[in-house]
């Protein structure tokens, strides 16, 4: 029985590390084949495109990845970044300031919601979230009047999309700060362990008094917020506010967390890792774009959707053999 005990960690322990290492050296490898077969693929207008692009969903994956170390979900964030953009395109002409402050406040506004119906009403997060998705397109359509709302030129409210600090894009600088703080939380905060707690097993964290409910609060919160980011970083990157542009983000940032080794049951997680899917997924559409070019194959936006889908549900497959196989050999 001793032994047992002992070994039961290390053998639970194969599962993230996969999921953790796995994504780090199929990057690593698509990396490598992309700068073998493509000019300019390492090239720096591409790197730093993929950077600048992938930065918004880069914000809304850290935000579903907290959610889902919770054992929950959140289908709402494309929603909210559609949202967040479209505040922040109509406070842009104030400046800066106003617009990002915007932008986020509209997204903590709906993570509040989805916070006070799921961790005080006790509703299921997919049909709490589902709700909030349609309210946040529809508060979104409405206020752009069904179309993209410019945002103004006059201000420097497009270099929060547009610009670049030191050479590199400023959407990455904010990716790279918000995934330090996560990291920084998720490891070395007491709030962090409890995200981790509240997935593995709720009723047993409930009953040793940790604060279940405040940590739900939180992180619906934070992923409402971090969608809102997004919204700004798409609005000041292509000019306008998009009423409807976060459509499929949700899948795009589940995708990312899964791929990142993050079970979908909770409890387990990593935010290095989640950014590591992040970059995966971005980089096989930029080298479908590369072979577009090249005129091997055509793929149009629609085939690419479908090659996401399919790349999900053959993640979600691996994962699930593999924590049966963990639980086996327990």
């Amino acid at each position: 029985m001793a032994e047992l005990a002992i070994r039961r960690p290390a053998r639970r322990s194969i599962v993230p590390a996969v999921g953790r290492y796995g994504v780090v050296l199929a990057l690593l490898a698509l990396i490598l084949f992309g700068a073998w077969r493509y000019d300019n693929f390492l090239g720096s207008y591409n790197v730093l495109s993929v950077l600048r692009y992938n930065s918004m969903f880069a914000l809304v994956a850290l935000g579903m990845c907290f959610v889902i170390m919770t054992g929950g979900i959140d289908l709402s964030v494309g929603s909210t970044a559609a949202f967040g953009s479209v505040v922040a395109a109509l406070l842009s002409p104030y400046g800066i300031v106003p617009g990002l402050l915007g932008g986020i406040g509209a997204g903590l506004a709906v993570g509040l919601v989805n916070a006070f119906v799921i961790a005080r009403l006790n509703i299921l997060p997919f049909i709490a979230t589902l709700a909030t998705m349609l309210g946040a397109s529809g508060a979104a359509l409405l206020l752009a009047g069904n179309q993209s709302v410019s945002v103004s030129y006059d201000t420097s409210f497009i270099e929060l999309g547009q610009g670049d600090l030191f050479g590199f894009p400023t959407p990455a600088w904010i990716a790279i700060l918000a995934y330090a703080a996560g990291a920084i939380i998720l490891n070395f905060t007491a709030h962090g362990r409890y995200v981790l707690a509240v997935g593995g097993a709720e009723d047993a964290t409930r009953l040793m008094g940790l604060p279940v409910r405040r940590v739900k609060l939180l992180v619906y919160t934070a992923s409402g917020g971090l969608a809102g980011l997004a919204g700004v970083v798409l609005a000041a990157q292509f000019g306008a506010g998009q009423p409807i542009e976060g459509a499929g983000w949700e899948l795009f940032a589940i995708a990312s967390v899964v791929v990142g080794g993050t079970l979908l049951t909770g409890g387990v997680g990593s935010v290095g890792a989640t950014l590591a899917g992040v970059l995966l997924l971005g980089l096989i559409f930029n080298i479908l774009n590369f072979e577009n070019g090249l005129g091997w194959i055509s793929l149009s936006a629609y085939w690419q959707s479908v090659i996401r889908g399919a790349f999900l549900l053959l993640v979600v497959i691996i994962q699930s053999r593999l924590v049966a196989r963990g639980d086996d050999a327990l």
